[in-house]
């Protein structure tokens, strides 16, 4: 499972499943709502947090996918909302000239729509199934740590302190995710007893 900001390039990889991370097209409709004055926009925001909801709930009561009762009309208003909003906001009625190439410049909030309505089954993905979160932000957090360090020093010293940071952040995260005191994990490590991570 694959869940990211949609950048064409991720698209290549077909051995996995792919997912939107909606807290970005969140933070698209906040810019055509408050920029743009893009009254659906507040309502779709609105809807995918309903959705986001709708979709803990069900994780809370062990279930593996919103049920279809809960699910089926959340996905007719988004399909609705996106309707209004591409109606509010028509493709350019220009013609291209004949030496021009490409296509035509259409508005943020037009492609934004269209973006949402042609794949539309990445973007809802985490109704249909509760093992796909609602964003990507946990994988963000993981790579923050290596962002924070190249920013203070720009960059590693050697191949080896590359693999050691990697590892040892890796091996917190994954200990923090299972709740483990991560002092402790440390003082085990360098005890030669290192805490086993457990895998599901």
């Amino acid at each position: 499972m694959s869940v990211h900001d949609g950048l064409a390039s991720y698209c290549t990889y077909t051995a996995c499943r792919h997912a939107l991370c909606n807290v970005h097209h969140l933070r698209e409709l906040t810019v055509l709502e408050e920029e743009y004055q893009q009254d659906w926009a507040k309502d779709l925001k609105d809807l995918l947090r309903q959705m986001r909801a709708a979709a803990d709930q069900a994780r809370n009561q062990g279930l593996s996918q919103v049920p279809p009762t809960r699910r089926d009309p959340l996905r007719s208003r988004y399909r609705n909302l996106l309707a209004v909003g591409l109606a509010a906001n028509p493709p350019p009625a220009t013609q291209r000239p004949p030496s021009q190439r490409g296509r035509l410049a259409q508005s943020p909030a037009r492609n934004l729509l269209e973006r949402l309505l042609l794949d539309q089954e990445a973007v809802l993905a985490f109704l249909d199934d509760l093992a796909i979160p609602f964003d990507n932000n946990q994988a963000e957090r993981d790579l923050r740590g290596l962002k924070v360090q190249q920013k203070v020093s720009n960059c590693f010293r050697s191949d080896a302190g590359a693999a050691a940071f990697a590892r040892l952040r890796g091996y917190l995260s994954m200990l923090r995710k299972q709740g483990r005191a991560l002092l402790v994990a440390l003082e085990t490590v360098f005890a030669g007893r290192p805490l086993s991570p457990e895998f599901a």
